[in-house]
């Protein structure tokens, strides 16, 4: 159990195991975010396992959410999470269910607009970098931000799956900085955060800005004015430590 408090809210994350559901245990991490207007409006959750495919956990929460919009007005955590332990099994539909997460995503829808996040560990020749990373956006009509918050760097991409996949093959294989010589060098220290498809609750971006953030709380905002506050609370504050 976890507990971020926020601003607008707060997050804090559950972890439960659902026994003899499959041919293992289904160990399920819950992230939830009760919004400061709770419990008259349901949490933003976010679901994930190692034992599911995303398929599986993207059924899951929006299960959850339709049983959220039954106990408006109402503390829920508690009852959604028995709820889940009861019905999994039926929400699942799949005897085998342990995934191959490269399986997984090449079974990803192709339609449909995607998101990633990405973390940079850093930036040498940032100027240089930042003007190819642009290119990369504009070619591919990838939108988002990439964003900077002391040491954190950060970059958040929406677009096709086939842009979305393209962008990483070139983040990946291009020189795009320089090593501690001034050599040209391709990006070793990068991480995939998260890959998915866009929810009808997140905001689409219009364009691709860099923009540089003074504090915790501006880079917060960003992620909850674009309805990505689940997000921000599962990946970005585990990389302050």
């Amino acid at each position: 159990f976890l507990y971020f408090p926020e601003m607008h809210g707060i997050s804090f994350r559950i972890q439960i195991c659902v026994k003899e559901l499959l041919a293992t245990d289904v160990l399920l991490k819950l992230l939830f975010h009760l919004p400061v207007n709770y419990p008259s409006t349901v949490p933003d959750i976010s679901v994930n396992s190692d034992q599911l495919t995303r398929a599986q956990c993207m059924e899951v929460k929006d299960k959850l959410l339709e049983q959220a919009k039954k106990h408006l007005s109402e503390p829920m955590v508690h009852d959604l999470i028995l709820w889940l332990q009861q019905h999994l099994k039926d929400v699942i539909k799949q005897s085998a269910a342990v995934s191959n997460e490269k399986t997984t995503l090449s079974k990803g829808t192709e339609d449909g607009i995607w998101m990633l996040l990405l973390h940079l560990d850093h930036m040498r020749a940032k100027a240089k970098y930042v003007k190819t990373l642009e290119k990369w956006a504009s070619n591919l009509r990838l939108t988002g931000r990439l964003m900077f918050m002391g040491k954190i760097i950060l970059i958040l991409l929406q677009g096709d799956r086939s842009s979305i996949k393209e962008y990483l093959i070139l983040q990946k294989t291009s020189k795009v900085d320089v090593d501690s010589s001034g050599k040209k060098c391709k990006e070793k220290m990068m991480s995939v955060l998260c890959e998915t498809e866009v929810q009808s609750q997140h905001k689409r971006f219009q364009m691709f800005e860099v923009k540089e953030y003074s504090t915790l709380e501006e880079l917060q905002k960003e992620f909850e004015t674009a309805g990505l506050t689940a997000l921000f609370s599962e990946f970005v504050p585990p990389l302050l430590k």
